[in-house]
């Protein structure tokens, strides 16, 4: 069955919204659209994000720091409303030029050092502490090779699946056929290198997995799209052992509610500024009286 075709105009012109959701936040201009100073908290680590997969692979990371006894990875989270475009504030815009979540000021150095794109923030933190990045030559190798893998891979996934399948205003053949192709491609090429590999670059934890789970554990363990029955995910069996095992870390537990705005009460935390919020300032604590 084929979709209905279009014809591209000789020039696209930007004449109404695009549909679906995020409609409304979509635009074809960089810049702000309105004056708005970020927050800045006590710590020198101030992190503004939604717990998205890509909000999630850094609250992670920073928790796993906490985890491992390093307190300069103390952190003030504040939450982004991407849907209601805070992330077109000036200030935020000033962090992150690109307006995507996450992004993050280091105020532990001087001058302070601004710094967004997920996959850069991993890096920096695991350099700046130490940490989560291997030492030998192979292993910062292979950890890199796979934590730029997902960078160029979830797109494909979540600009591509997701808005097709989950997002857009309607169902059109070819495009979710193209990208259920690709995205069980990649599944699998996880599922392979994980049925000789503990994690997934190599018998270490590291960035790559924490790049990773947030989209790939998400998506087979049908937190993600509700997609999983359609793509097989039951099938993959070594990245479920993978994104179990991934779930089960207490950093990971609390990292995955930092700025998460929906779902049920206790499992949002929309904003994180010390330890003990996890106990104290979950939705289900506080109410809506933020």
């Amino acid at each position: 069955m084929s979709d209905a075709t279009y014809t591209p105009p000789k020039v696209w012109k930007w004449d109404s919204e695009s549909g679906g959701r995020f409609a409304s936040i979509n635009r074809p201009i960089a810049g702000p659209t309105h004056d708005k100073e970020l927050p800045v908290g006590k710590h020198p680590l101030q992190l503004y994000s939604l717990a998205t997969p890509n909000g999630v692979k850094v609250t992670v990371m920073l928790e796993e720091l906490l985890e491992l006894g390093i307190k300069e990875a103390e952190y003030d989270a504040w939450l982004i409303r991407i849907t209601e475009g805070e992330q077109f504030g000036s200030g935020f815009v000033e962090v992150n030029p690109n307006s995507k979540i996450p992004a993050m000021m280091d105020h532990s150095v001087n001058p302070p050092l601004r710094l967004f794109e997920s996959g850069s923030i991993l890096l920096y933190l695991a350099e700046k502490f130490g940490a989560f990045l291997p030492k030998d030559t192979a292993g910062r190798a292979e950890t890199l090779n796979w934590l730029f893998w997902q960078m160029g891979s979830a797109p494909m996934l979540g600009g591509g699946f997701g808005h097709f399948y989950a997002y857009a205003p309607e169902y059109y053949e070819y495009p979710i056929n193209r990208y259920t192709m690709e995205v069980k491609r990649q599944l699998d090429v996880l599922n392979r290198q994980l049925a000789t590999h503990r994690y997934i670059a190599g018998d270490e934890y590291t960035i790559a997995d924490m790049a990773i789970w947030p989209w790939y554990g998400a998506l087979v363990k049908n937190k993600v799209y509700e997609a999983a029955e359609f793509l097989e995910a039951h099938t993959y069996t070594h990245v479920i052992r993978w994104a179990d095992e991934i779930a089960k870390r207490p950093a990971v537990k609390r990292g995955r509610v930092v700025n998460r705005a929906w779902g049920e009460p206790e499992s949002q935390l929309h904003e994180r500024h010390d330890a003990s919020d996890f106990e104290l300032r979950t939705q289900d604590k506080i109410g809506d009286g933020e």
